[in-house]
């Protein structure tokens, strides 16, 4: 999403010491080129989450965009969806974020969007054709991710559907030393140094805890969701669309995650049984890797 916002420099000088990452004035100003040099592929993600949008909104029902940051989700679902019977919901818990994100609603023309500043965990889903996570759900508490996606499955259409997208850990260490290896190359291509990458790193460090595809693919399982998809991927980051179980598909597993302790700074090995195959499916348009 074009912005007027300025050039990422936050971790350009050496700091004693490294605060953790907070969603603050200093981040929203420039955010729209943080996230543009930081996660490859997400202008193409955005433009595909409209399309999905487009194929998946059905009349009267509502759209939920959680943890909007500056509304690129929401303005690609409203664009896409035009004139149809839907309501668009924007949620963010950053205020700064959420004011210039209502600044792309309007400049873009969307009128049917309700802006909450809210925790997504605290907001009412309900009649939901399309439920959006990008890059989101990495930000909460171990613990607490199952639990969000029961709630937003038990406020979806039948027909609906969640796309989800996540920075992810690699199967073993060995692939994950390789996606953090392209990854920090991508950063490194896009202008960055090594003194930023590994300060915002350490920012990072306690607040954003990726796992596994497996991982995410059970919990989402537990949650009721009958048929997950991996339709992009680029290096250490993901995109998956997930449709709710109907009753005919019975759930019987249990989910390992609930025995999960707060602060666990990572589930990579917390799970059995072994990972299914990572399958690469990045959609060639737009900005993608």
């Amino acid at each position: 999403m074009s912005t007027s916002e300025g050039k990422d420099s936050l971790y350009a000088h050496p700091r004693e010491s490294i605060d953790s990452f907070v969603f603050d004035e200093r981040v929203a100003a420039v955010f729209s080129d943080m996230i543009s040099r930081s996660v490859p592929g997400y202008a193409s993600i955005i433009g595909m989450i409209g399309l999905l949008a487009e194929q998946h909104a059905s009349p009267g029902s509502r759209l939920y965009d959680l943890g909007c940051s500056l509304g690129a989700a929401t303005v690609s679902m409203g664009k896409a969806i035009g004139e149809r019977n839907c309501r668009l919901v924007a949620v963010d818990n950053a205020e700064a974020m959420l004011d210039r994100a209502r600044q792309q609603f309007r400049k873009h023309g969307l009128q049917r969007v309700e802006s909450l500043c809210a925790d997504i965990r605290e907001v009412d889903i309900h009649d939901a054709s399309v439920v959006v996570l990008n890059f989101t759900l990495q930000f909460l508490p171990l613990e607490e991710r199952l639990p969000l996606l029961e709630k937003i499955r038990a406020g979806m259409r039948a027909d609906g559907v969640l796309i989800l997208s996540e920075k992810i850990a690699g199967a073993d260490a060995a692939e994950d030393a390789l996606l953090v290896e392209l990854h920090h190359a991508f950063k490194r291509a896009n202008g960055y140094s090594d003194l930023e990458i590994s300060q915002k790193r350490a920012a990072l460090e306690e607040v954003l805890v990726p796992e596994t595809i497996a991982t995410h693919r059970r919990r989402l399982a537990a949650a009721g969701f009958g048929r997950v998809d991996l339709w992009f991927q680029c290096f250490n980051f993901v995109s998956f669309i997930a449709r709710p179980r109907s009753i005919r598909q019975p759930f019987s597993r249990s989910w390992p995650g609930r025995a999960w302790k707060p602060g666990r700074k990572s589930c990579r090995n917390s799970l059995p049984g072994p990972c299914p195959s990572m399958v690469m499916a990045t959609w060639a348009a737009g900005n993608s890797c």
